[in-house]
């Protein structure tokens, strides 16, 4: 039989659906409601648009199957939205999860918590989940004590411990700390699990409240004392606030006796030891530690001892490998604003100070099936922590405005203006390119920008060559004069491989 219209096509989905017997389709909720006097008329729009939701999520569960997950995605999310229906949004979400895309989980998950039943535990417990995956975690604190109030303490722990993973995974640990430890003290009683409490303390420790981090770590010691984990906490918060260094010692001694091998105790010992002034033992157990651990914070202390010894040229080489681990880790940013400003004096300034970019681009992607791409001329403006760019055609027309502020970001666009959270994502809907607005003026200024892990690779003149972050690859092009003449921004995400290509206006910088 040839299907010769698309209402004909819809049809036969229709009839071929409900002989399926799949429950999600069959009782979803019609959108309208009607008068009595027009129920035949009402009857049969609702009938229609049953039809073209149906038709909908057919279409989408067949570009799945064709690996076209991206469409898919967008259509259940729209389905979701027209229908109410939170289990398409539950769909949407699992889907963007299985195609290792937690940025749009988060977006799913968000929808189908607004669509579910206030007394629906599962889309809390998963949008809380992927709010922390997404480090979103100021924003999961309150979710989470609110959906904790009403659980039972038992409840309460076992959700906790199954988030402890993503805590001590987080890229930002102090924040992730922080976060977590809020929670843990809205707990009414506090918990018991000594994990849980762990965790309660570190966080305790960001937050300055070292009476109340020591208070609980001398508890856990108390019903365990020989917890390696425990000791050289307490004994490394001793060490790192330079105080009570006998019994840091004690404490970092009996923790590395337990456990001789663990790479954290071993940089506890050699940080002790570099308090105690024992600098050649110092730099043993640091470099044994880096070499078992390669981390910013390791290096960070690695490159102060060898600072503080005259040893400068190994003192930059370890930074630089810390630098290309995490430059964005508040331990390396502070030794090295202590001991080597010249890599980050200008950062303060940049985020405050009035500066301008003019330029030109080009944006060129290649899909597993085609090629696009675009190029115009831009002009970045950034002061107060505020960016302005403004993007034109070839021809010098204006084509967006975009003002992305910390909270907030806005587009503005042939008269209507568009606010968003992700100013990424605002521009690609606006413009279909990919072009990457948040923290552009950081990595123009080369640094990473705050709020996510990033690299840095320098050259022998100590210029920034390299960043990576947020899956961007960058690479920079500088005068002898420090002045950026060409940036080089590399994507490769979804199968499509982006290319943007920036030339700076020198005359302008």
């Amino acid at each position: 039989m040839l299907i010769h219209n698309l209402a004909q096509f819809r049809k036969v989905f229709f009839f071929c659906f409900i002989s399926l017997g799949l429950g999600i389709l069959l009782s979803m909720p019609l959108i309208t409601s009607a008068q009595p006097a027009d129920e035949d008329l009402a009857a049969d729009k609702n009938a229609q648009q049953r039809a073209e939701q149906i038709y909908l999520f057919l279409s989408s569960e067949i570009a799945i199957q064709r690996g076209e997950i991206g469409p898919a995605y967008q259509t259940l999310l729209g389905l979701a939205r027209s229908s109410k229906d939170p289990r398409i949004a539950q769909r949407a979400m699992e889907l963007a999860l299985s195609a290792q895309s937690p940025q749009f989980a988060l977006e799913a998950a968000k929808l189908w918590d607004d669509l579910s039943p206030s007394n629906d535990s599962s889309s809390k417990e998963v949008l809380i989940t992927l709010l922390m995956i997404n480090n979103k975690w100021r924003e999961s604190v309150e979710l989470t004590i609110t959906f904790l109030a009403k659980q039972n303490s038992d409840k309460q722990d076992a959700f906790l411990l199954q988030l402890q993973n993503i805590v001590s995974k987080a890229p930002n640990q102090d924040e992730a700390l922080l976060a977590f430890s809020t929670i843990i003290d809205s707990l009414k009683p506090l918990t018991k699990n000594p994990n849980l409490l762990f965790l309660y303390a570190l966080g305790q420790e960001k937050s300055g409240n070292y009476k109340t981090m020591e208070s609980v770590l001398r508890g856990l010691l108390r019903n365990k004392p020989d917890d390696a984990s425990v000791l050289n906490a307490l004994g490394y918060s001793f060490a790192d606030r330079n105080i009570r260094l006998d019994e840091a010692l004690q404490l970092i001694e009996k923790a590395h006796q337990i456990s001789p091998e663990d790479p954290y105790i071993l940089d506890s010992v050699g940080w002790i030891y570099f308090r105690l002034g024992r600098f050649d033992l110092a730099i043993e157990y640091l470099e044994k530690s880096f070499n078992k651990l390669p981390e910013a914070e390791v290096g960070a202390h690695l490159g102060e001892v060898f600072w503080v010894t005259g040893k400068q040229e190994e003192a930059k080489a370890i930074w630089k490998k810390a630098e290309a681990l995490n430059a964005n880790h508040p331990v390396l940013k502070n030794t090295l604003k202590r001991l080597y400003p010249e890599w980050t004096l200008q950062e303060p300034k940049i985020q405050t100070q009035k500066k301008k970019w003019d330029g030109r681009f080009a944006v060129k992607i290649n899909g597993a099936s085609n090629q696009n791409g675009g190029s115009g001329a831009f002009t970045l403006t950034h002061e107060q922590l505020n960016d302005e760019l403004e993007i034109r055609g070839p021809f010098g027309t204006s084509i967006a405005k975009i003002q992305v502020r910390p909270s907030v970001a806005t587009l503005e666009q042939n008269g209507k203006v568009i606010t968003a959270v992700d100013a990424d994502q605002l521009v690609f809907d606006a413009l279909g390119l990919p072009i990457p607005a948040r923290g552009l003026s950081s990595w123009l200024a080369g640094f990473t920008r705050a709020g996510s892990p990033g690299t840095i690779k320098r050259n022998p003149l100590g210029q920034v060559s390299e960043i990576m972050q947020d899956g961007w690859q960058l690479s920079f092009t500088w005068t002898e004069k420090n002045i950026l003449q060409r940036l080089n921004m590399n994507r490769s995400t979804d199968g499509q491989d982006i290319d943007i290509r920036l030339v700076f206006d020198l005359l302008n910088d």
